[in-house]
């Protein structure tokens, strides 16, 4: 599996780029969204990536976070949404965007990607929503790919750092995680935090995605 790709630009098209690794060219496909925030063609990027394999062909997608990558990931678990839909989605709202719609039930935000219609956008919602928190959590150490320097390209590609697990956030750790992913939701700080610490008094060990979870069913609108 390839999960990262550091190395040179050589050329753009409309939703792929070809990034040249020690003389290896890599073709990897983009939403419009990460297109539009990589580089000019001759320089230097870094790309988190997913490798789709196929009876008869291979294709790589590249994202600039992990939380990105994710979403593609979960998205592509649902019936109905291929690659070409999931790009369209996230390339439409963002790792952030896709987050706030799911997490908030807004089908609407998901349909307004091309090729998307309301029954799958509806799936989307439905299917994804107890995992917007643990996604959401995910954010707050997710970290962009490094950049790789012009003129160390050629001698040597910067090696991947291993992953690990993070470590378990504290209760306060988690609280603030939580309220920042509520804000970025648009609810307001005071609402946010009043839902937070209300979840910590009934439940002190909830971790960040237990207390999203937890959060949101406050601030769901009654009735």
């Amino acid at each position: 599996m390839i999960g990262r790709i550091a190395g040179r630009i050589d050329y753009r098209a409309e939703d792929h780029v070809l990034i040249d690794v020690r003389g290896v060219g890599y073709l990897v496909y983009v939403s419009a969204r990460t297109m539009a925030a990589l580089p000019a063609t001759g320089q230097a990027t870094a790309l988190y990536t997913d490798l789709l394999v196929r009876e008869d062909n291979l294709q790589l997608f590249g994202f600039t976070s992990l939380i990105e990558k994710e979403w593609h990931r979960l998205l592509m678990s649902v019936q109905g949404i291929g690659a070409k839909a999931s790009m369209a989605i996230l390339g439409t709202l963002g790792a952030d965007g896709v987050s706030r719609a799911i997490a908030l039930g807004d089908m609407n935000a998901v349909k307004a990607a091309k090729g998307v219609g309301p029954k799958t956008a509806q799936r989307v919602v439905l299917e994804l929503k107890d995992k917007a928190p643990a996604v959401m959590a995910m954010g707050a150490h997710s970290a962009s790919p490094e950049a790789v320097d012009d003129d160390v390209i050629d001698d040597t590609i910067p090696e991947a750092k291993p992953t690990s697990s993070a470590p378990a956030p504290t209760n306060s750790a988690a609280q603030s995680e939580a309220l920042s992913a509520l804000t970025n939701l648009g609810y307001a700080p005071g609402e946010a935090a009043a839902a937070v610490a209300q979840t910590m008094g009934e439940n002190p060990d909830s971790g960040t995605p237990d207390l999203i979870r937890a959060a949101l069913k406050l601030l769901a609108p009654k009735g």
